[in-house]
């Protein structure tokens, strides 16, 4: 179920943290990351790219409230929702990249489907 995952962080740092990778995965359009870290992003960076298929005012407050940077909500209007139009969910892929080195952890690449 997404976002129940607690990855082992107080809320307020966990919901941060999460905010700054969904806006960097809008921006750069992959990030590589640890799998359970890349399934919550996924969730979210999909439900923003959903508010800017609809492109109205209070969509565009809503991706605000949530996304850090300006520039990023106005490429998320301009230039990544319109590209999904007429795709209905599935707007991010997760690959799997193996274990890290330091602590073995296991890690992915999440990036947005061309």
């Amino acid at each position: 179920m997404p976002g129940t995952r607690k990855l082992g962080r107080p809320t307020a740092h966990r919901n941060a943290m999460l905010r700054g990778m969904v806006t960097y995965l809008l921006e750069n359009g992959s990030i590589e990351t640890t799998l359970t870290r890349a399934k919550e992003v996924r969730s979210l960076a999909e439900k923003m790219i959903t508010l800017g298929k609809t492109n109205t005012l209070a969509s565009r407050r809503a991706a605000l409230a949530y996304i850090t940077k300006e520039d990023v909500v106005s490429k998320l209007f301009s230039e990544i929702a319109p590209k999904y139009e007429s795709r209905n969910g599935g707007y991010t892929q997760i690959y799997k990249l193996g274990p890290r080195r330091g602590d073995a952890a296991e890690m992915a690449l999440i990036k947005l489907v061309d």
